[in-house]
């Protein structure tokens, strides 16, 4: 079995996004916005700035107290959409629990909405206005390491793990997207044990740490896993990685996987609206 390394791929998707920043007339400004002082959340905001900064795309600042109201926080980011050459915006999630979350993910200018979670933003990745440019950036980091193997996907059995908002549901998208065919698998499914041994690309998003071992999956099966679930303090995906690492060719880890390919994702998300703002 081999590893696919994101961090190796995450580093190549950078350095592209880097060289085709340097190419603009402008430099495109992306902002992450952070409710409070959740530590976590913090620190994952500040390697966000600290990646973007890294290929030419300047940090915008947005930190607001907990305190805030919906309607505050909203015409704030309405402030936020008219900065000139901003080219993505995204809310730090999870929100304080009296803030309504999509009133303020709706709040985003559609255009600018680069995790692609504001209603309209997300009509349009489901409608195929968006295949190709933006999109949800952990579906989109599941199909760059697919993609990273080079395989013929035609004639393949795909199966799509869950129909979560992050990865189940974009990623069964842009599989479509490319005219592929694909078993998509929920709680729901009649005979998803036998479905699932017949996949010869998994991509995981169920949340269900280590639930998907050895004797669920077809030899030399590759599995892309975005699950994430905490197990005993640290971040274990949906594959028990001991038990499957005789039997599939290839999977991704967690950590260490989609993870780190994620946020070249979102950068890339920014890249393309900056792009379309040259235009």
């Amino acid at each position: 079995m081999e590893l696919l390394d994101g961090k190796k791929l995450r580093t190549e998707i950078l350095a592209k996004i880097k060289s085709e920043v340097t190419l603009l007339s402008f430099q495109p400004i992306f902002c992450d916005i952070l409710v409070g002082n959740d530590p976590s959340s913090a620190q994952y905001v500040k390697m966000k700035a600290k990646t973007a900064e890294s290929v030419g795309i300047k940090f915008h600042n947005a930190n607001f107290p907990t305190s805030i109201t919906t309607g505050e926080l909203v015409e704030e980011i309405k402030t936020l959409n008219k900065i000139k050459n901003m080219c993505g915006i995204i809310v730090q999630l999870p929100l304080p629990e009296h803030l309504d979350k999509r009133a303020i993910l709706d709040a985003i200018d559609p255009h600018l909405d680069v995790d692609c979670l504001g209603t309209s933003a997300s009509a349009e990745f489901y409608s195929g206005l968006t295949a190709g440019g933006i999109g949800f950036p952990t579906a989109l980091a599941c199909m760059a390491l697919l993609d990273s193997l080079n395989l013929n996907l035609k004639g393949k059995i795909l199966v799509v793990l869950g129909q979560g908002e992050l990865v189940g549901r974009p990623t069964a998208a842009l599989l479509r997207y490319r005219g592929l065919t694909y078993l998509n698998i929920s709680s729901k499914t009649e005979n998803k044990a036998y479905l699932l041994r017949q996949a010869d690309i998994v991509i995981s998003g169920m949340g269900k740490g280590k639930h998907i071992t050895g004797n669920m999956i077809k030899d030399g099966a590759v599995i892309i896993d975005a699950g994430t679930s905490e197990s005993e303090g640290g971040i274990v995906g949906d594959v028990d990685l001991e038990s499957v690492k005789n039997i599939a060719s290839h999977v991704s880890p967690v950590p260490g996987g989609v993870g780190p390919v994620t946020v070249a994702m979102l950068l890339n998300n920014v890249l393309n609206v900056a792009k379309k703002l040259k235009q």
